[in-house]
């Protein structure tokens, strides 16, 4: 019983890998795959809080910290801490200002965040196209 389930895996696992391989070699033929390979995901994108941050400032000219966090229903610090990762690699531009005596944040998507979101998506479109042909 053992040697079956053993065969079975192990012929689950072979057939995985020849996906996983055609689908590699289409999007490597892909051309517009040839500026962004598999394993060049854009990893400070990917990353679901801070793609989120990242897609709601493309559609918006600008946001306030407490306008994200109810957007995308994130703790304080969580939305803080993936807010400098983006601002210190220079996608996500903040500024801070009072009105009042209530400190204001405001957070703008940069000509370079917005390159980035560009290239990540078109990734991520060759990807699935190269999945859905294999």
């Amino acid at each position: 019983m053992a040697d079956r389930t053993n065969a079975a895996r192990a012929d689950r696992l072979e057939k995985a890998a020849g996906r996983k391989a055609a689908v590699g070699a289409k999007l490597r033929a892909t051309p517009a795959s040839s500026e962004v390979s598999a394993t060049q995901l854009d990893r400070l994108i990917h990353e679901r809080t801070r793609l989120a941050i990242v897609s709601a400032l493309a559609a918006n000219p600008s946001l306030t910290f407490s306008e994200l966090k109810d957007l995308l229903q994130a703790s304080d610090g969580n939305l803080s801490v993936h807010a400098r990762k983006l601002e210190d690699a220079g996608y996500v531009a903040c500024t801070k200002s009072f009105a009042g005596r209530t400190p204001r944040t405001e957070y703008r998507l940069t000509a370079s965040g917005r390159r980035a979101l560009e290239k990540y998506l078109d990734h991520m479109e060759a990807l699935i196209r190269a999945t859905r042909e294999a």
